[in-house]
Order: structure tokens, then sequence, then C-alpha cells
């Protein structure tokens, strides 16, 4: 169970990390990521950056640019935010939105199939 003061600080992290991607990091291959989530452990030691790509074929590469950006972002928080510990970035794909899709896929073939009529019965009737 999340704080209050724990969610505040995970959209704040979110928030400031999107700026520095946008504005900081020269890397073109970053900008291909769309931060959906941050999830910052209990003590502040490890904080979880998920996020997503508009094109599932740039997903490799933008995750090994994160990771290779994550000290330098790190240090960027240390000095814009008043904390005294910044969590170590680590950076994960975001299947929610795959998975969404599996699941309106499923169901649309589900409702493509038409319902057998009972035996004895018209569709009229």
């Amino acid at each position: 169970m999340t704080t209050f003061r724990l969610e505040r600080l995970n959209r704040e992290f979110l928030r400031e990390i999107s700026l520095l991607l946008q504005s900081r990091i020269k890397n073109a291959q970053v900008h291909a990521a769309v931060l959906t989530q941050v999830d910052c452990s209990k003590d502040l030691s490890h904080a979880k950056v998920f996020f997503t790509t508009l094109d599932p074929a740039e997903k490799e590469p933008t995750l090994k640019a994160l990771q290779d950006v994550a000290g330098l972002l790190r240090s960027c928080l240390g000095k814009q935010m008043r904390l005294r510990k910044i969590p170590e970035l680590h950076f994960y794909y975001d299947m929610t939105e795959e998975r969404a899709r599996s699941v309106e896929a499923l169901l649309d073939s589900l409702r493509s199939k038409e319902a057998p009529t009972p035996p004895g019965k018209t569709e009229a009737s």
C-alpha cells in the first residue's frame, strides 16, 4: 500500500524525468519513449520507471538508450529536487497496452462468432 507522500513523489518523478528527457538529453532514441508510470520503493532506494513506444519495434533500442542515461537523469534529479535520497532508476517496458489490445482482439473474435440458434427456433420468432 502506497502512502499519499509516495504517490505524490511518484507523480513528481514522472513529471521531472519526462521534462529532463525532452530538454536535457540529446539522444534521439530516448525521445521515442513515452513514460507511463513511476513506482518508487518505500525507502526511495529504487524506482521502476515504466515506458512505452509508439512503434513496438523500437522497444529494445529505447530501453538500452534509457539505461545508458539513467545515471545522468539521477544526477539531474538530485540537483532539481529537494530530497535527501534520489532513487536508482530502473526502466521497464510497459506491457499494459499490448495486453489490452490482445484482450480487445479476443473480445472482438467472440463477438464476431454468431451464437447458435437453439433447435426448433427461427431467428424471426
